[in-house]
């Protein structure tokens, strides 16, 4: 276990290289390449300003007074939350499978395509989130020394991920039906967590339930530093950071113990 978990910064290079290649396999043929890491968080916001704000208004407290284009900002946020959760799980268990000349042909450091997993993800997020903070800034509420804090927001969520994917993959390897499970699990967390609308708009007995949703605890202090301007409710994200720890070592300990008969099984 502790040279697992000092296995990234071991493999880094290898993380390294595995990431970019992932990054810029996913534009190469394309016209506009990589800018559209930058166009399709816009494309969003358009569609969910037509859907939302227009054909199918959506109940927010306080959207008629803020306005669609802060609705659609707000929207916007959630789904970011939410799009990185869907890429690094949906993934998840084809990460081991979808790779057999690296389990059965070569001595490879499997655990490390659970961080190009991450890395491909988190750079994907970070493309919207800077198109979110700039859109907010020229059109929302500004800009705020709060802004300094998202990096804390959203280290937990990316830990807890990570976790969650090793134990993915593992399980996948020996569980294929896994693979089909995962879509529609990550389809619930969407519409059970405060992407469309948030907790307070919830039946008052479902809303504790909420907590449960990995994304909910980032989307609220995302939204909260990003549109209130206010630093994160510290005691929150600390509980948080502590169940994305415990997360992360046990999904880390699943993958160590069943990767020895990943071999066999493929």
């Amino acid at each position: 276990m502790q040279a697992s978990l000092s296995h990234p910064w071991r493999h880094r290079a290898l993380i390294r290289i595995l990431a970019w290649r992932e990054i810029s396999g996913r534009y190469r043929g394309s016209l506009l390449g990589s800018l559209w890491s930058l166009l399709t968080p816009l494309l969003m916001l358009g569609v969910f300003t037509l859907v939302f704000g227009v054909i199918a208004p959506t109940r927010w407290p306080g959207a008629e007074a803020q306005g669609i284009g802060m609705f659609a900002l707000r929207l916007l946020a959630g789904m970011v939350v939410h799009g990185l959760l869907a890429e690094v799980l949906s993934r998840a268990p084809t990460l081991v499978t979808g790779q057999p000349n690296y389990v059965t042909k070569v001595v490879f450091p499997l655990e490390t395509l659970g961080w190009v997993s991450l890395l491909a993800g988190l750079f994907h997020a970070a493309m919207a989130l800077l198109v979110l903070v700039a859109l907010n800034g020229l059109l929302g509420t500004g800009l705020s020394w709060s802004l300094l804090a998202l990096p804390l927001v959203l280290l937990p969520f990316a830990v807890l991920l990570l976790g969650l994917a090793w134990l993915v993959a593992a399980l996948g390897v020996y569980l294929r039906d896994l693979a089909q499970l995962i879509g529609p699990l990550v389809m619930v967390t969407m519409f059970l967590g405060p992407v469309f609308y948030p907790r307070e708009a919830m039946p008052a007995a479902a809303q504790p339930w909420l907590a449960v949703n990995p994304i909910t605890i980032p989307v609220e202090q995302l939204r909260r530093v990003l549109f209130a301007a206010q630093w994160p409710q510290w005691d929150v994200v600390a509980q948080y950071s502590l169940v994305a720890v415990a997360v992360y070592l046990f999904g880390l300990w699943a993958f160590t113990k069943l990767k020895k008969g990943f071999a066999d099984v493929l």
